[in-house]
């Protein structure tokens, strides 16, 4: 499932990163690797979002959550 379908609420773990490869190897320094887990805090109708990774809050545009993976946590 693509991030931008991700509930408020829930947790979930990066499966894959499909984004310009200078956009992934940020969001890679910045703790967003795969297997990580991530919290949606928030979610705007206009598709970005704002997530906690790590201990630390991100508000990502429409574009970058269409472009990451999740899935469930097991």
């Amino acid at each position: 499932m693509r991030l931008v379908d991700a509930e408020v609420g829930d947790s979930y773990k990066i499966k894959n990163i499909e984004l310009r490869e200078q956009t992934v190897r940020r969001l890679e320094m910045l703790g967003m690797t795969r297997g990580t887990k991530l919290y949606v805090l928030n979610k705007k109708r206009s598709g970005s979002m704002i997530i906690k990774v790590r201990g630390t809050r991100f508000a990502l545009g429409r574009n970058f959550v269409k472009g990451i993976t999740v899935g469930g946590i097991s």
